[in-house]
């Protein structure tokens, strides 16, 4: 089976959630990735480079220089009379192309696979994560989305795949790039990073949340999250957001501090390999997926912990 696979870049690199995929993509067969955008020889170049790929397809366009989905999808479909599957990641952008992918392939996508059983069968979660569903499918093309949580990293380089250019598909001219108003940060990419210290509710405040968090977060090198509560109480930004509607992380450490432990918040990191839980009400959910619980009010055992550290 021939798998395609597309690359999720920033115009200069390639990004982390690239290689989870490569790795639930090579278990269907051979590698194939697209690099589309304007410009990027570089990021082809690094593509090149990841182990167990085979070939990558080049499409360098003003057409894709912002990865509009209504741009990129005619150009996989076009891609996909030599290959078998298209694998995305589950991010964002990736959510946005696959299913566009998959209307004009006329076919069933398969969301966010946890693994990969057979040529036909995959898991994914269902009911937030409380249920693990088998997938089997007869589609002749594959359309699917990895969550990059559920698979190892494959190896940035030890690599040597062909590079080769691919014709533009051009511009539909049905949607246009306006804008980004992107936030920059000197901490960790939240869905990268090893650490991460979330906030919830009951710290309170916007000032609270930050005069709390942030020191601790510092200390330890770590990316900075929020509970949907927290996020829509307007103490953090909505790309702090962990939890079924926000960003799906497995960093080595998750330090929840005020986070009462709600199901759709334990669907994002319930996969973290350590769960530290800091909170008040001993009854909380949090404590039941917790590997370390405190109990304790947070406003004295969060300084506590960023001063002796």
């Amino acid at each position: 089976m021939k798998t395609l696979v597309w690359v999720e870049h920033d115009g200069q690199a390639v990004k982390d959630a690239t290689y989870a995929t490569v790795t639930a993509a090579a278990k269907l067969g051979e590698v194939a990735l697209l690099v589309a955008g304007q410009g990027v020889d570089g990021v082809a170049q690094a593509a090149s480079q990841i182990a167990g790929v085979a070939k990558v397809l080049v499409a360098d366009d003003a057409a894709y220089a912002h990865n509009l989905a209504e741009n990129v999808a005619p150009l996989v479909v076009e891609l996909m009379g030599s290959h078998d599957a298209f694998v995305a990641p589950a991010t964002t952008t990736g959510k946005n192309i696959a299913p566009r992918v998959a209307a004009l392939l006329d076919v069933m996508q398969i969301s966010e696979i946890l693994s990969v059983e057979g040529p036909d069968s995959f898991t994914r979660p269902i009911y937030a994560g409380n249920a693990i569903a088998t997938v089997k499918t007869s589609d002749p093309k594959l359309v699917l989305t990895v969550r990059g949580t559920a698979f190892d990293k494959a190896e940035a380089t030890g690599g040597s795949a062909a590079v080769e250019a691919v014709a533009s598909t051009g511009d539909k001219g049905v949607s246009s790039f306006v804008g980004a108003e992107i936030a920059t940060s000197e901490r960790p990419e939240l869905t990268s990073a090893k650490i991460i210290v979330s906030g919830g509710r009951a710290l309170g405040s916007e000032e609270q949340f930050h005069s709390l968090i942030d020191p601790l977060a510092d200390k330890l090198n770590a990316a900075v999250g929020a509970s949907r509560a927290a996020v829509d109480a307007g103490y953090a930004p909505n790309d702090y957001q962990v939890g079924q509607t926000g960003k799906i992380v497995a960093p080595e450490v998750y330090i929840a501090v005020g986070i009462s432990g709600a199901i759709q918040h334990l669907a994002g990191m319930k996969d973290s390999k350590v769960i530290v839980a800091i909170n008040k009400d001993e009854d909380a959910p949090i404590f039941q997926v917790a590997d370390v619980g405190l109990v304790g009010d947070l406003f004295t055992v969060v300084p506590e912990l960023t001063q002796k550290l």
